[in-house]
C-alpha cells in the first residue's frame, strides 16, 4: 500500500507540472512516441507474440485473443491516431464562457485538466497507447493497469512511452506509470485524496466491481449491447451492407451490433439475404419465433436480449413498429450505440430522439462509435453515464473547468443591503 500511495503522490506532483507545459511541448512528446513506435516496432511485436502464445496455451477465448493482438498494422493504426491527436486543438485553457458580473468584474470559465486518472483495461495493448497519449495532450497524469494476458506488450509500450516523453522534457517524469498487479490497482481505488477519476475498460463484471469498490468517480460503460433496427421502408442493399459491417467487421469490440431488430413488413425480404451473408462469415444466429419461420436460427432466450457476445453471435427479433423497436432498445440495451436503417427522416429523428443511448445513428454502422472515427484523435473509453462526459471520451472528456474571477477591488458588502449595487450579469463574447 505504501508503494502504490507513493506512485499516486508522484502522479499528483506530475499532474501539477503538466498543467504548465506548452502545447507544442506536449505535441513534441507525442511525436517522440511515434518515432519510438516506428523504431522499436519489432521489439513490440515480439513481446506481443509472446503474450499471444501464452494466452493461447491458457485457453483464452478467441474474441479476447483478437483484442490482444498488436501487430504491425495495429502499431500503424496507433501512429495514425497519434498524428490525428497532435492536430487537435489545445484542450487546456479553452474559454468556455465569459460573464461581466459588474463593470470591471469579469468571470471566465476555462477548461483545465482533471488531474490524476487511474485506468484499468483488459486484453487490448492499443488502449495503453490511446489512453497515455490522450492524457499527455490533455495535461493529466495517468496510472495504468493492463490485463495480465498482455503483460509483456504493456511493459514494452509503457517503457517506450516513458522514455519518449521524459526524453522530450524531464517534467514529464511520472506522468505515465504502469501498475503491475491487481492488488496495486485495488489499493489505488482507496486513494480518493490523490486520484481524481477512474476509467475501467473491460467486462461488465470489471466495471461494476470497480464502481462498487471506490469513492472516486468512475467513467465508463458496463456493457455494449448495441442494436440495429431495420425499418419497413429501408433500402435492402443498404441494410444488408450496414448490418453485416456492424456485426462482422470486428465482433470483439463494444460497438459491434449484438441484436438485430427487423420490422415484420420487411423481414421476409431481408432476413434470408442477411442469413446467407452471416452464414458465410460464420455467425451463429439466435432468433425469436417469428424469425425462425423465415430463416434457420437457434431459439433465442430472454437472456440473449441482454447479452454482449463480443463474438460471431447475433440475436434477431422481428418487431411490429418503430415504437416497439425503441421500447426494446431502451429496455434491453446498455445505452451505448444504436442505429436505425430507414429512408424516412421523420422516423430516423424519432428514433434518435427517443433511444436513450450515448450514440444514435441513421443509415450507418454502429462501429463508427469511436473516438478516432469521431475526430477526437483517440479515446480513453466510451461513457454511457449522463454526467461530465458521454459517448467516446477524447480530449474534451479528460478536462474539467475552473472559474476565474478578475476584479479591481470589488467587495461583496457593496452588493448587499438597501444601497446595494446591481449585478449586470452580461454575457461577453
Amino acid at each position: 500500500m505504501d508503494a502504490i500511495r507513493a506512485a499516486a503522490e508522484k502522479a499528483k506532483e506530475a499532474s501539477y507540472r503538466l498543467q504548465d507545459l506548452a502545447l507544442e511541448l506536449r505535441n513534441d512528446a507525442l511525436r517522440s512516441v511515434i518515432e519510438q513506435l516506428q523504431e522499436r516496432k519489432q521489439e513490440i511485436v515480439s513481446a506481443n507474440q509472446l503474450d499471444l502464445r501464452e494466452a493461447q496455451s491458457a485457453g483464452l477465448q478467441s474474441s479476447l485473443l483478437k483484442r490482444l493482438n498488436y501487430d504491425g498494422s495495429k502499431i500503424q493504426e496507433s501512429v495514425r491516431q497519434l498524428e490525428s491527436l497532435i492536430d487537435q486543438e489545445d484542450p487546456i485553457g479553452r474559454v468556455i464562457s465569459r460573464i461581466e458580473l459588474d463593470h470591471g468584474l469579469i468571470l471566465t470559465r476555462t477548461s483545465c485538466p482533471i488531474g490524476v486518472i487511474g485506468v484499468v483495461f483488459e486484453s487490448r495493448p492499443d488502449a495503453l497507447i490511446q489512453i497515455s497519449s490522450l492524457c499527455i495532450k490533455s495535461g493529466n497524469a495517468v496510472l495504468l493497469k493492463g490485463g495480465s494476458e498482455a503483460k509483456n506488450t504493456n511493459e514494452a509500450l509503457a517503457k517506450l512511452i516513458d522514455q519518449a516523453i521524459v526524453g522530450t522534457d524531464n517534467r514529464f517524469k511520472d506522468a505515465v506509470q504502469l501498475l503491475s498487479t491487481r492488488e496495486e490497482f485495488r489499493g489505488l481505488l482507496a486513494l480518493n485524496d490523490l486520484v481524481d477519476l477512474i476509467i475501467p475498460r473491460g467486462s461488465n463484471e470489471l466495471v461494476r466491481s470497480i464502481q462498487a469498490s471506490t469513492k472516486i468517480p468512475v467513467l465508463g460503460h458496463a456493457a455494449g449491447v448495441c442494436h440495429t433496427y431495420v425499418h419497413e421502408d429501408a433500402d435492402l442493399e443498404m441494410a444488408a451492407k450496414v448490418c453485416f459491417d456492424a456485426k462482422c467487421q470486428y465482433p470483439a469490440v463494444c460497438n459491434a451490433m449484438e441484436t438485430l431488430l427487423v420490422h415484420r413488413g420487411i423481414a421476409e425480404a431481408l432476413l434470408p439475404r442477411l442469413a446467407n451473408d452471416y452464414e458465410k462469415a460464420g455467425v451463429e444466429l439466435r432468433g425469436d419465433d417469428p424469425s425462425s419461420k423465415i430463416i434457420k436460427v437457434h431459439p433465442a432466450e430472454e437472456k440473449d436480449w441482454w447479452t454482449e457476445y463480443n463474438d460471431l453471435v447475433l440475436a434477431i427479433k422481428i418487431v411490429g413498429s418503430l415504437d416497439e423497436a425503441i421500447d426494446h432498445i431502451n429496455k434491453f440495451g446498455s445505452h451505448h450505440t444504436d442505429a436505425i436503417i430507414t429512408k424516412d427522416q421523420t422516423s430516423a429523428n424519432k428514433f434518435m430522439d427517443l433511444v436513450d443511448s450515448s450514440s444514435v445513428m441513421w443509415n450507418c454502422s454502429t462501429r463508427f462509435a469511436d473516438g478516432y472515427r469521431y475526430g477526437l484523435g483517440a479515446e480513453v473509453g466510451i461513457s454511457t453515464s449522463k454526467t461530465h462526459a458521454r459517448g467516446p471520451v477524447g480530449l474534451e472528456g479528460l478536462t474539467i473547468y475552473k472559474y476565474r474571477l478578475s476584479g479591481s477591488g470589488q467587495i461583496v458588502a457593496d452588493y448587499v443591503g438597501e444601497k446595494a449595487r446591481d449585478f449586470t450579469h452580461r454575457k461577453l463574447s
